[in-house]
């Protein structure tokens, strides 16, 4: 086993050594970080959406004004689905 370590070892240095800084930079690093960030924004984004469904939810002075707006997205959708087919 230490030999195939030994060998992995080297295989991974020889590959730095030849293989220029911003490569990897550009390559590996800023993909990475910059697909965090957007997974970070995206989470964020649902979250506020969240919680201003829950506050609507949790207001029952705006149960009307609630069952409206559903019944619109409803009546949208099925206007959508119709215009479709």
């Amino acid at each position: 086993m230490l030999p195939m370590r030994l060998a992995m070892g080297y295989t991974l240095s020889a590959f730095a050594k030849e293989l220029p800084a911003w490569i990897i930079f550009t390559g590996i690093f800023l993909p990475v970080v910059l697909l965090l960030l957007l997974l970070i924004a995206y989470f964020r984004i649902k979250l506020t959406e969240v919680n201003e469904e829950l506050a609507m939810a949790d207001d029952p002075t705006n149960a009307i004004l609630n069952f409206h707006i559903q019944y619109q997205k409803l009546r949208s959708e099925r206007k959508r689905l119709i215009k479709r087919t």
